[in-house]
């Protein structure tokens, strides 16, 4: 009985330790694959119009800016995040998870 546990343990150990790295594979390469198109993005605004490209980086930072101020700040009484708020929120919430992403995953996938 105790060769049989040992080889099951061992087992065990062996298919989580594969699973662990075909994950960390999986989210390496698509980490590479949001910052090229994260890249690739930012590359042909900037060449169809400088101009816009700028103030759409302007307008982009005022939102995450608010986003961050309303999901920082305590709603008035009675009432929850309605509207722009919300909105706003839920951008910066989702901004900030993607750079915690690619800051955790992108040093790995040797694309730098």
């Amino acid at each position: 009985m105790g060769v049989r546990k040992a080889v099951k343990g061992v087992g065990d150990f062996l298919v989580e330790t594969v699973g662990e790295v075909v994950a960390e594979v999986v989210l390496s390469v698509l980490a590479c694959l949001l910052l090229g198109l994260l890249a690739l993005t930012a590359h042909l605004a900037w060449s169809f119009s400088p101009r816009a490209t700028l103030v759409g980086v302007a307008v982009l930072g005022l939102a995450l800016a608010h986003g961050a101020w309303a999901a920082f700040r305590d709603p008035a009484k009675g009432r929850g995040r309605r509207g722009l708020a919300a909105v706003t929120s839920a951008g910066f919430v989702l901004t900030a998870a993607t750079a915690v992403f690619l800051a955790l995953y992108v040093p790995d996938c040797g694309c730098l």
